[in-house]
C-alpha cells in the first residue's frame, strides 16, 4: 500500500477491524518512511454492478458518486460522517444483494431518499428536490407536508 503522504510503499498494519457484517475490513496503517498513519478499507471484489441512467446509458456503480450525492444533501447538517458512511455502506450492500447486476438509477435514488427520510428531513427534502427535479415552491411544500404527516403517524404508533 502506497502512503498517501510520502508515496512510499513500505508500511505496517497497526490495527484491523471488520465491519458489522464483515463485508469491509478497515486497516490502520503506519508508514515506515514518514511515520504517519492512514486508513484503508478492503472489500471483496464482486461481479461489477452497473447503473442504468435515465438516458439508457450503462455505467459502473460508483460508491464515491453515491457518497458525494449523500454528502451534498447532508451539507451543513448535524450528521456525523460515520452515519453518512454507514448509509452508503447499507445502500451498496442492498444493491449487491440484488440478483440483478444492473440497476436503474431511479432505484438508487429511491433508496437514498428512504434512508435520508429516516436520518434527516432537511437533507431528504434537499435530495428529493434535485432528484425529482422540483420546479415550483408548491412541490417543496407538498413534500414537507408528506414528511410531517408521516412523522405524526409514527409518533402516535409509538
Amino acid at each position: 500500500m502506497r502512503c498517501p503522504f510520502c508515496h512510499q510503499d513500505d508500511d505496517k498494519v497497526v490495527d484491523t477491524r471488520s465491519s458489522e457484517d464483515s463485508a469491509v475490513i478497515r486497516r490502520r496503517r503506519e508508514c515506515l518512511a514518514c511515520n504517519r498513519r492512514f486508513t484503508t478499507h478492503e472489500r471483496l471484489e464482486e461481479m461489477p454492478l452497473r447503473v442504468i441512467k435515465k438516458s439508457g446509458e450503462r455505467v459502473p456503480f460508483s460508491r464515491e458518486k453515491l457518497l458525494a450525492g449523500i454528502m451534498r444533501a447532508m451539507e451543513k447538517r448535524p450528521v456525523a460522517f460515520a452515519t453518512i458512511e454507514e448509509m452508503a455502506d447499507s445502500i451498496e450492500r442492498e444493491l449487491l444483494e440484488m440478483e440483478e447486476r444492473e440497476v436503474a438509477s431511479s432505484v438508487i435514488g429511491e433508496m437514498v431518499m428512504s434512508h435520508l427520510r429516516e436520518i434527516d428531513a432537511v437533507a431528504y427534502v434537499r435530495f428529493a428536490s434535485v432528484y425529482r427535479e422540483f420546479k415550483a415552491v408548491d412541490e417543496f411544500v407538498k413534500e414537507i407536508d408528506t414528511i410531517g404527516k408521516a412523522r405524526g403517524k409514527n409518533k402516535r404508533h409509538k
